[in-house]
């Protein structure tokens, strides 16, 4: 291998000083035919102005103009599809861990195949299938969670063996595989060609396209978007969309209103050969080698290959006046342990000759997933970018979800996990955002394993007990830039071992949360859970009880002190959120939501509350700090610290009361845990947390207090059947799916969003019910874990998957839950989904690729419980919230 690697760097070097030598140049048209080669005048208004005339824009276009909307312009500062598009590497892969990356990668492939045909444009689109490789057991395991989702999603794929790997691409070394992941409709294109054929298309439905047009600034009013200035006037408009790439954050923050964007682009490296003596056949499948960290293609004849090195380099996007993206530098050092892991690969590769090595800016994202939707801010003003390098593979689909967004109000799938408002302010720093891609680009290509966590940018926000806490062994995880307790290590246990433990079967934290859930059921343990977003809402008179009571889907005109587990419901009947509120007095209510409702539930509230002076909206999340004190001794502890009875009779279930516990006044007490365990959740205000932690700790060391973190918790909840948002339930999801009736007033006398489509369920029945399922012939010690997104099969059929899982410690068995759907055997057709039906099945949860027995269920084990039920099923209802 050093003797081909010399020879192909003394290619590079001869390249380099050849004066003959031409560079390589992207084969494309000067102009294209959608676009005027001399500038015209831009139209005065339009309803729509995009943004960038990349994949992601002439996509947007395409599909906004086949759902009707016409009057659109598209604005590009440099050519069409000369930003990142124009040296994108053309994979379109589906093997994608999230599901609605996976159904977004499926439609671009769909759309791709016939875009020929339609537009007349060559796209260069060959299927070639994919094959990625697995060097390790870890690494297969989770090729084989793929593969089970894409098969039930009907894409064809397969688990193989090396020696069938070497039969589809005989030029691969397969000495060091234990498998690989076959997907046979995988593709290549020319994503600057799927561009231009878009931006065609889009054309001829009336789109506007107008090259070398900078956008400077977007103009809004009262919240809303007016107009674009740009270099060569103004455009007045309704809707905005910045499709920019990796100008995307910069054009945020350049309007009168900034809207952030978190993305920072790198440098990503590939390089181009001349064909081999043998040219590589168009449909050779593309290689990928996570393992080695890079990817391989046929590219004319010879190979293109490139990768994720483990030490990126970040760029920094400041330089906007640079219109179109120019090949940035070569660096062969630092593209040395790539082209290593090349030759590893395909050892044959001796008499290569070099064409280039192509350096392009890529966008990354702060979790790796890619950004859509309106701004919560500025309504009218939408986004499409940091596609962290899977831009060819998303443009379809993603352009698709966005047009369906901006003209129906909603997309066709549950999109959360790359809504925009899933990021605060404080992930739109500029050091955390180029520390943050330094990480995030490696872990394209490492292990996803069960719970990982970022490294970079923590400790960003935390609890006042932080320093107390992590003295006490606390191990921490992030949410929403929120520091949390996993767990708490017991002294004398090898710390650095449970932090690096990484695996799909039982983990090192198995016994450590085993006995924070046996101290919940038993005595008391205290988990701190600040992270909860809190809200204020009070009026002068009864406007906030009026409106609140027309945006949730409970009953909010309750006596003062009682609490309300309601949902914020859309038009579909779906949750937007889900949350408890506590009315402190006749004109004013506290509401707590999970964690990463922050930004999302303050938009929605903004949007739909009246202007009224006399209303007011508060976000006191940084105010107070939240201690969770759950268990049967957790009366004990706070009745002697406040004096005052804290009997069922004095202090019901969902109650809420403003007490003095030891010297500090003015905490709100709530009987409610989120997890049907009994106890007390406690809001201190902010100065007073130390001293009430202390005062607890000390108060219930003879009750056998101790810390608790989420995973036990989670643990609890999940054994007693609570859902909570944005994992079990979202916004197509509605309580009438998941047993949650009780919590909706249809009849409360007023109307409020979502009524209609809930009656409409009660009436017809629903398509899609959450069961708990417990795995009967499972090893929890040796045995895969479920983890979540495991299919669900009834009767040998696929009817659903699973939202989420935990150990439950009391049944000694796993929990999964999850949706059941009812197809039509023939027709596949969705049919209502029963009591009947559910109860009446053999069920089988699919854990990469092995079935594992399981019992469904619609009601928890209530009986198995030590502890006596809470008087009422309201508690039912205390849904966790990570």
């Amino acid at each position: 291998a050093a003797g081909m690697f010399l020879r192909l760097l003394s290619d590079v070097r001869w390249r380099a000083a050849n004066p003959k030598w031409r560079r390589m140049t992207c084969s494309r048209r000067s102009t294209s035919s959608t676009a005027e080669p001399h500038p015209v005048s831009l139209p005065a208004q339009a309803q729509v102005v995009i943004c960038g005339g990349g994949i992601m824009g002439t996509s947007v276009a395409y599909h906004l103009s086949k759902m009707g909307w016409r009057d659109i312009v598209l604005l590009e500062q440099g050519r069409l599809a000369a930003g990142t598009t124009r040296f994108c590497a053309g994979i379109v892969s589906t093997a994608r861990h999230v599901s609605v990356e996976l159904k977004m990668a499926d439609y671009s492939n769909k759309l791709y195949q016939q875009l020929e045909q339609e537009t007349g444009v060559k796209t260069g689109y060959v299927k070639t299938g994919s094959i990625s490789l697995a060097q390790t057991q870890d690494r297969l395991i989770s090729l084989k969670r793929i593969a089970s989702s894409l098969n039930v999603m009907g894409i064809p794929c397969e688990i193989i063996t090396p020696k069938q790997v070497a039969q589809l691409h005989p030029l691969i070394n397969i000495h060091d595989l234990v498998g690989a992941m076959y997907v046979p409709e995988d593709a290549l294109v020319s994503s600057a060609n799927v561009s231009l054929a878009l931006a065609t298309a889009a054309s001829r439905n009336g789109v506007q396209i107008h090259e070398r047009t900078s956008v400077s600034h977007v103009s809004v009013q009262k919240g809303r978007v007016t107009g674009v200035e740009t270099d060569r006037g103004q455009i007045q408009c309704q809707y905005f969309v910045n499709c920019a790439g990796q100008w995307a954050y910069e054009l945020g923050h350049s309007g009168e209103e900034p809207v952030n964007i978190p993305l920072h682009a790198c440098e990503h490296f590939y390089l181009l050969t001349h064909p081999l003596k043998e040219p590589l056949a168009s449909n050779l499948p593309t290689i990928v080698d996570p393992d080695g960290r890079i990817y391989i293609r046929n590219w004319q004849g010879g190979i293109l290959s490139g990768g994720f090195e483990k030490n990126p380099k970040p760029l920094f996007t400041e330089g906007r006046n640079q219109l179109e993206i120019q090949n940035l530098q070569e660096d062969w050092d630092h593209f040395e342990p790539l082209l290593s892991a090349l030759l590893r690969r395909m050892p044959d590769l001796e008499a290569l000759q070099i064409m280039q090595l192509v350096n392009c800016p890529e966008s990354f994202t702060p979790d790796m997933r890619c950004i859509m939707g309106e701004s919560p801010t500025v309504r009218g003003y939408f986004v499409l970018a940091g596609m962290n390098s899977a831009g060819i593979s998303y443009g379809g689909g993603a352009g698709k979800y966005l047009a369906e967004w901006m003209v129906n109000g909603y997309p066709s799938e549950n999109v959360w996990p790359l809504d925009l408002k899933r990021f605060g302010t404080l992930q739109s720093s500029r050091t955390f955002l180029r520390h943050r891609v330094m990480e995030v680009m490696p872990l394209m290509c490492d292990l996803k394993v069960p719970r990982w966590d970022f490294q970079t940018g923590r400790q960003l926000r935390t609890s006042p007990l932080y320093d107390r806490l992590d003295a006490q062994g606390a191990r921490w995880m992030e949410k929403h830039g929120f520091e949390r307790v996993k767990y708490f290590v017991p002294p004398g246990k090898d710390l650095l071992d449970l932090d690096q433990s990484k695996t799909f079967y039982k983990p090192d934290w198995f016994d450590i949360v085993g006995s924070e859930v046996k101290c919940c059921k038993e005595a008391v343990c205290v988990i701190d859970m600040s992270s909860f977003t809190k809200f204020e809402i009070s009026s002068t008179g009864d406007q906030a009880l009026e409106n609140l009571q027309y945006l949730f889907s409970n009953d909010l005109d309750v006596p003062v002190g009682h609490v309300v587990h309601t949902g914020m419901l859309n038009e579909k009947g779906g949750y937007e959120n889900d949350c408890s509120i506590a009315r402190l007095s006749k004109r004013s209510f506290f509401m707590i939501s999970p964690t990463d409702q922050q930004v999302h539930c303050w938009a929605w509230l903004k949007n739909r509350l009246p202007n009224d002076s006399t209303l007011t909206m508060e976000d006191v999340t940084w105010k107070y700090t939240a201690l969770n004190l759950i268990g049967p001794r957790a009366v004990d502890v706070l009745s002697e610290l406040s004096y005052a009875p804290i009997t069922p009779e004095h202090f019901p279930s969902l109650f809420c009361k403003e007490m003095s516990v030891g010297y500090a006044n003015g905490i709100r007490v709530m009987s409610i845990t989120h997890t049907g365990e009994p106890g007390f959740m406690l809001y201190i205000p902010i100065e007073y947390a130390l001293h009430v932690y202390n005062e607890v700790m000390n108060m219930g060391q003879k009750y056998g207090i101790r810390n608790a973190g989420y995973y036990a918790l989670r643990s609890l909840r999940i054994e007693k059947f609570f859902a909570f948002w944005g994992q079990d339930l979202d916004a197509f999801t509605t309580p009438m799916e998941c047993g949650r009736e009780f919590q909706v007033k249809l009849e409360k006398g007023m109307q409020f969003v979502g009524q209609e489509a809930l009656l409409e369920q009660k009436q017809n029945g629903v398509y899609k019910r959450f069961t708990m399922f417990i795995l009967e012939d499972h090893d929890t010690d040796m045995d895969l874990w479920p983890w979540w997104g495991e299919p669900i099969f009834r009767n040998g059929q696929y009817v659903g998957k699973t939202t989420s899982s935990a150990y439950s410690y009391t049944l000694e068995r796993h929990v999964c839950l999850g949706f059941v759907q009812h197809f039509d055997e023939k027709t596949g057709e969705e049919l209502v989904v029963t009591t009947d039906f559910i109860n009446q099945g053999e069920y089988e949860i699919d854990i990469a690729g092995q079935r594992f027995q399981a019992k469904a269920k619609l009601y928890p084990f209530s009986s198995l419980f030590t502890h006596r039920r809470r008087k009422d099923e309201v508690e039912l209802s205390g849904y966790q919230r990570e």
